[in-house]
């Protein structure tokens, strides 16, 4: 089995071509299936495990597969799926194999790999990701152990070293965004659009604020309303939002929907109902909630998930120490987990060499017994049994031996003594 990781994040592709590539939540179960079946056609072997991670900033295969060529296979699969241009999305894609794809793993589960450093989200979402796998079938021996290895790499990381010590969230650099526009966030109104995680920790970041009010937009208004009571504020039905738009001054919104939500159409009759008065948008969504046409608005300040990463970026500098002693962590993980690894590899020949020589101690045995129950002399019983154990167990490497030639031979002449070389 080869372990692979392939896919593309926030440094080698942008948001117009991460949208493209991203997994809708009902979609994830079934391409977890057809990523199985893709490697198992390509070579008619079966075993293969697949994971898909689906993110604001990343989309990525996971896989342990025996057939030829598993990177390429993957990185197709991709394309395929999307009906993407292949030589278009290559570029853009990383293709890591056995301890690459290990390594990879544990940084992105320990937030080395985030937009921001050091974050929690992503473990969450990997958590999730791995659920919705194991509910596809698509874990096996090697996934279930790399994803259970990289949590227990992800919790020594963050308890042993400062890396998530001072990091800005992206909801923090929302706020941060917003107050170049507005002097005082306490007299505008903030709309959220959704109500899943990042949308709460963005809502608490700016209720911190105390904002004039605060609305909460959702497909399903009972879970928006629960929201919306946590911070004192109002949830609408996203229906509304084409009557209502021009009410906020601050827009942040984070879906799952595969289609905009917020048209430019929408955006020019709330801006001109709104005599000019500017409004601060922020699209965390992947693929994206506002359509990115909204951006050349002269009143509209719209930035995306891409924008506000440039921002959590200030301070990085100050966290270096605490990444080199990350790094050195997650490398140790990685040579231990690669040893077990190598350890599985080599499962079946020894679980062979087992059956072999328990068949050959089993046929003595009974020919042993045959002649103990014929009265033959039990020293002599027990020589023989001895000298035909020993002949049938060399009789194999004896064979090899001869019929080898050149380096062959003379590497096995090297090798044999040492494995035969057993305790007196």
């Amino acid at each position: 089995m080869q372990l692979l990781a392939v896919g593309l994040n926030h440094t080698t592709a942008p948001v117009a071509l991460r949208e493209r590539l991203a997994f809708a939540p009902d979609q994830l179960g079934r391409a977890v299936h057809e990523a199985r079946n893709w490697f198992g056609r390509l070579e008619h072997t079966g075993g293969n495990e697949a994971a898909i991670l689906s993110t604001c900033n990343r989309t990525e295969l996971y896989a342990a597969s025996a057939a030829a060529n598993p990177l390429d296979a993957g990185a197709h699969f991709l394309a395929d799926f999307h009906q993407l241009n292949y030589a278009e999305l290559r570029p853009h894609l990383y293709m890591l194999p056995q301890h690459e794809a290990v390594r990879h793993t544990f940084r992105v589960a320990s937030g080395l790999d985030s937009m921001v450093l050091g974050e929690t989200q992503i473990l969450g979402q990997i958590k999730d990701a791995i659920r919705t796998a194991d509910e596809a079938g698509g874990l096996g021996t090697y996934l279930h152990q790399l994803f259970q290895r990289s949590f227990s790499v992800a919790k020594e990381v963050r308890s042993t070293t400062e890396i998530g010590a001072q990091s800005v969230s992206m909801a923090a650099a929302a706020v941060r965004l917003s107050q170049r526009i507005f002097d005082k966030l306490s007299e505008q109104n903030v709309l959220f659009i959704g109500a899943g995680e990042m949308i709460e920790l963005c809502a608490t970041h700016f209720a911190a604020q105390n904002p004039k009010s605060v609305t909460v937009a959702n497909r399903t208004l009972e879970r928006g309303e629960q929201l919306a009571h946590r911070f004192n504020g109002k949830a609408v039905r996203l229906a509304d939002l084409q009557t209502q738009l021009h009410h906020y001054d601050i827009l942040i919104s984070s879906t799952a929907s595969s289609l905009p939500l917020i048209g430019l159409g929408m955006v020019e009759r709330a801006v001109k109902a709104r005599r000019h008065k500017p409004m601060f948008m922020v699209d965390l969504a992947v693929p994206r909630d506002i359509e990115p046409e909204v951006a050349r608005l002269n009143d509209v300040f719209l930035y995306t998930v891409d924008d506000l990463g440039k921002v959590v970026q200030a301070g990085l500098e100050n966290r270096q120490a605490a990444v080199a002693q990350a790094e050195a962590i997650i490398e140790t993980r990685v040579q231990s987990f690669m040893h077990w690894v190598d350890d599985r590899a080599v499962v079946p020949v020894i679980q062979n060499l087992h059956e072999n020589g328990e068949a050959i101690r089993q046929a003595e045995l009974d020919r042993a017994r045959k002649l103990l129950a014929r009265g033959e002399d039990i020293d002599a019983v027990l020589e023989a049994l001895s000298k035909g154990l020993t002949a049938k167990f060399m009789h194999g490497p004896q064979q090899a031996l001869h019929r080898a030639q050149g380096d062959e031979r003379a590497q096995l002449a090297e090798l044999l003594p040492q494995l035969f070389r057993g305790r007196r």
